[in-house]
C-alpha cells in the first residue's frame, strides 16, 4: 500500500457581494467576537473597544464573518490550512483582475 503525500493547493477567490443590511452584518460581527474564546488580558484593546472598532466599519465586519473553511466544507479530506482574505469598499481592485471582467 502506498500512501501519496498530501497536494497542497492554492485556491483563488474574489467575489463581490451586496450589503442589503449593513447592520445585521456590524452586529453579526460584534456578536461572535464577544462569543469568541479570547483571553482578552493579553490583548492590546479591551473586548468593548474592539466591538466598538468593529460595529462602526461594514468592511471590517464582514472580512470578520467571511468563514473561508464553508468554501470546502464536506469535501473529504480537504481541509483549509491558512488564508488571507479581506474586504474593500467600492469597485474591485485593479490588483486582482485576471479572468473576472463586469461580464463575468
Amino acid at each position: 500500500m502506498t500512501t501519496e503525500e498530501p497536494a497542497v493547493l492554492q485556491v483563488y477567490c474574489r467575489i463581490e457581494v451586496v450589503v442589503g443590511d449593513p447592520g445585521a452584518v456590524t452586529d453579526l460581527a460584534v456578536r461572535q467576537l464577544r462569543e469568541a474564546d479570547i483571553d482578552w488580558a493579553a490583548e492590546p484593546d479591551t473586548l468593548e473597544e474592539a466591538a466598538a472598532e468593529l460595529g462602526a466599519s461594514l468592511t471590517v465586519s464582514l472580512a470578520a464573518v467571511v468563514d473561508p473553511e464553508r468554501l470546502v466544507a464536506g469535501i473529504p479530506g480537504v481541509e483549509v490550512r491558512r488564508g488571507r482574505w479581506w474586504a474593500e469598499q467600492g469597485p474591485p481592485s485593479p490588483h486582482f483582475q485576471p479572468g473576472f471582467g463586469r461580464d463575468g
